[in-house]
């Protein structure tokens, strides 16, 4: 038994790997349980901060953790991040004020572990200076405790995910969150969890459709919706070794990219890689020893009516939008990063051998006093 703990409003910020903009939301939580929902803000980044996280990306990723690090952009990024940040906090409700702030900063560099040789993980975030500015108590650098202790460092949103699925009864349920990267968060009957990253969700897709000058994601699955998916190319690309590996596993946003569909004509790719994104989805699914009654999707791409509908098609039980079960879709990895924070601060566990392969229960996040 937990000491008990009373309620409090917690903000949350998340940005994704798809670089496109910064979610924030308020709960009211006390880590274990959700109390009530306050407001949920996006702000959009501009083209000059994209361009400057995707500069930070593209040098982790020549970096790999050899030689010395690209200090100058990753600082430019971290700048970016905080203002970018700040300014997203002053659009929320200013009648609710967070006791503390949860943020997951941004992956430029994700490595699972190997063979026995502990992962690595890298989200730029200066958590200090972002205090500072709010003026309140962040919680920041969720990942590393876990993966330093040996886990994949992801997803984390599962402790978030079990909480919003306790309210909806005892049904075995999944949520899946489509970001650059799909993961999946399943509850037994028994109240058990199991998460773990399915494959690529937007990212290739994005890559894909960025890379051919028509925009920055395919939008409302039009592109898909004019292609031919290629049978013979996803059989090859299920012969990556990502899809032999048990759970819990967990993928960086690069690891499958827009190559895989190299020689396709734009439409087509565009199909394909949808329906590589679907499918992954139902092949990781399938790894359950129980199958869900339903799945619940959120993240960016519950937008995309291309890869919903493959989704369902893929899939034995109903899928169906956060929405549907009176969630907020786009906000749902905000809201837990604000959950994680609360957490952290009580000491409570954020990680399970179950969720991110972890040896044991592991808490994580770093404190940095306003």
């Amino acid at each position: 038994m937990t000491e008990k703990f009373e309620p409090i409003w917690a903000a949350g910020f998340m940005s994704g790997t798809s670089l496109d903009a910064v979610d924030a939301a308020l709960i009211q939580t006390d880590g274990e349980r959700i109390f009530a929902f306050g407001s949920a803000v996006e702000r959009k980044y501009t083209p000059e901060e994209r361009r400057v996280l995707q500069e930070a990306t593209d040098a982790a990723r020549a970096w790999n953790w050899q030689g010395d690090p690209p200090q100058i952009l990753f600082q430019r990024a971290t700048d970016v991040m905080i203002q970018t940040h700040a300014d997203t906090f002053d659009r929320l409700d200013t009648r609710i004020a967070p006791a503390i702030v949860g943020v997951h900063g941004q992956t430029v560099l994700h490595r699972p572990p190997t063979d026995g040789v502990i992962g690595a993980t890298l989200q730029l975030m200066d958590g200090n200076a972002l205090a500072t500015k709010l003026g309140r108590p962040v919680v920041f650098d969720f990942r590393s405790a876990d993966v330093g202790a040996g886990g994949q460092g992801a997803p984390l949103a599962p402790a978030y995910h079990d909480a919003l699925l306790k309210q909806l009864g005892d049904e075995p349920s999944a949520v899946l969150n489509l970001g650059g990267v799909a993961n999946v968060t399943a509850r037994m009957s028994d109240g058990g969890i199991i998460a773990f990253d399915t494959g690529p969700a937007n990212g290739p897709i994005d890559e894909w459709v960025a890379g051919h000058d028509r925009g920055l994601h395919d939008e409302n699955g039009a592109f898909a919706d004019r292609g031919l998916v290629h049978e013979g190319l996803l059989l090859q690309m299920f012969e990556h070794p990502f899809f032999s590996t048990p759970p819990p596993k967990s993928l960086d946003r690069y690891d499958f990219n827009a190559s895989m569909a190299r020689g396709l004509n734009f439409y087509d790719g565009c199909a394909t890689l949808t329906a590589f994104s679907a499918r992954a989805v139902a092949a990781g699914l399938q790894r359950l020893p129980e199958q869900p009654a339903r799945v619940i999707v959120c993240g960016g791409g519950r937008h995309n009516p291309s890869l919903m509908r493959m989704l369902a098609e893929s899939i034995a039980c109903p899928v169906m939008k956060a929405e549907s079960v009176g969630w907020r879709g786009d906000s749902i990895e905000a809201e837990a990063f604000a959950f994680l924070a609360v957490r952290s601060m009580r000491n409570l566990p954020l990680s399970w051998p179950e969720t991110t392969g972890v040896p044991q229960a592991q808490t994580g996040g770093q404190l940095a006093a306003s």
